[in-house]
């Protein structure tokens, strides 16, 4: 057995210590609003979200004024429907685990699922993308992907425009299954997205799952990965950008309760500008009957500017002793200078220099995105990115 703890640099990693792993993963579920207290901002699971900008999310003072406008480009093999609140797939992967989530839950009329057949091979990705219900307009939603026994397949959701707007997103894996998701948040400057996803692995099921957000206003997203079989493996990667004024909030849990299954973790993000802040949390919980399970998570931080602000706290708690491996690490900080020197002592101008390491930053994450339309176009927002800001 190989445990490991790399904590490095994370700015509220002593405080988050205190508490239990296992407290956090042993979450309260329900479909039912009123079984939440409305939050106030103290609670563990909400102490760095800035309230007052959910624009009432999360005490119900938000009523639905608007609706997501769902534009989906499908494999050939692969079937997209809308099906009511009362279809009997919903709710497979996982119930909420806070209010919001339970509010989104509660309010959406209808549902987008999207299925991969059983023991299908899809022959394209296919992209479901999310239009925002406009801007001062509130909308709920929820999405639910099933790739049936040992089916496979890539599937894109892509959010843009404005608006506020919550939702559920639901992944079950048949056993055998192997899908890959990636979820973009490239919402116009105005936008608040609070989104809880919902990740069930089946037998021997494969599920790499990529969050990317690059805009909004205040975006956070909360994947929840659990196993009902062994054999699952999931690898959950994440990329974020935020700019001056922006709030993106990564919080992750992964549920190792059954024996033989993995799960890894890399979440990468910069930040630049004046009240530029990033949160990641990061909860691995590998109980009592999960033997022979191997976990690792890792998040990195780079601070381009001063004024911007990361908070990383990566938690592991196990509860036997009979592990394969399990390791967390984290770590914020600035350009590497080491790597400018290097550079720039080969003719490299500083500011090409700065880009090459940002790019380099980020690289090991691009390179595990295997869409490359999907690839192209984040690697062009990167760069976007770095232009505003003279990097």
């Amino acid at each position: 057995m190989t445990v490991t703890d790399d904590n490095v640099a994370s700015t509220a990693a002593a405080a988050e210590a205190t508490v239990p792993a296992a407290s956090r993963g042993e979450r309260f579920s329900s479909y039912d609003v009123e079984a939440f207290e409305v939050p106030s901002g103290r609670e563990e699971n909400w102490r760095f979200t800035p309230m007052k900008r959910l624009r009432g999310l999360h005490d119900g003072s938000a009523p639905a004024t608007g609706e997501i406008e769902i534009d989906a480009e499908p494999a050939p093999e692969v079937r997209v429907e809308t099906v009511g609140r009362d279809d009997e797939r919903i709710g497979a992967a996982g119930r909420p685990s806070d209010r919001i989530a339970a509010q989104a839950y509660s309010s959406f009329e209808k549902a987008t699922l999207v299925t991969v057949p059983t023991e299908t091979k899809a022959s394209a990705p296919t992209v479901v993308r999310l239009h925002g219900p406009g801007e001062g307009k509130t909308a709920y939603g929820h999405v639910q992907v099933r790739a049936e026994a040992f089916a496979e397949a890539a599937i894109v959701l892509d959010h843009v425009g404005s608006g506020t707007y919550a939702d559920n997103v639901e992944f079950v894996l048949g056993d055998g299954a192997q899908l890959t998701v990636v979820s973009v948040q490239d919402w116009a400057d105005d936008a608040v997205h609070v989104s809880e996803q919902h990740l069930r692995l089946g037998r021997d099921a494969k599920l790499k799952h990529i969050v990317v957000t690059l805009g909004g206003d205040l975006v956070r997203v909360s994947p929840t990965a659990t196993f009902a079989e062994p054999g699952g493996d999931v690898e959950m990667l994440g990329l974020h950008f935020a700019d001056a004024g922006q709030h993106q909030e990564h919080r992750l849990f992964v549920d190792h309760a059954v024996p033989h299954c993995k799960s890894n973790v890399l979440y990468k993000g910069a930040l630049q500008g004046d009240g530029a802040h990033s949160v990641w949390i990061g909860d691995v919980l590998i109980r009592a009957a999960a033997e022979a399970t191997e976990t690792f998570e890792l998040n990195r931080n780079l601070v381009l500017t001063e004024g911007a602000r990361a908070d990383s706290v990566p938690n592991l708690e196990i509860e036997t002793g009979e592990i394969t491996g399990a390791g967390h690490a984290s770590a914020t900080g600035r350009f590497d200078d080491e790597q400018l020197f290097y550079l720039q002592s080969r003719g490299i101008a500083e500011e090409q220099a700065r880009r090459l390491v940002v790019r380099g930053f980020f690289h090991e994450i691009l390179m595990k995105i295997d869409i490359p339309e999907v690839r192209e176009r984040l690697e062009a927002a990167i760069e976007a990115e770095l232009q505003a800001v003279g990097v």
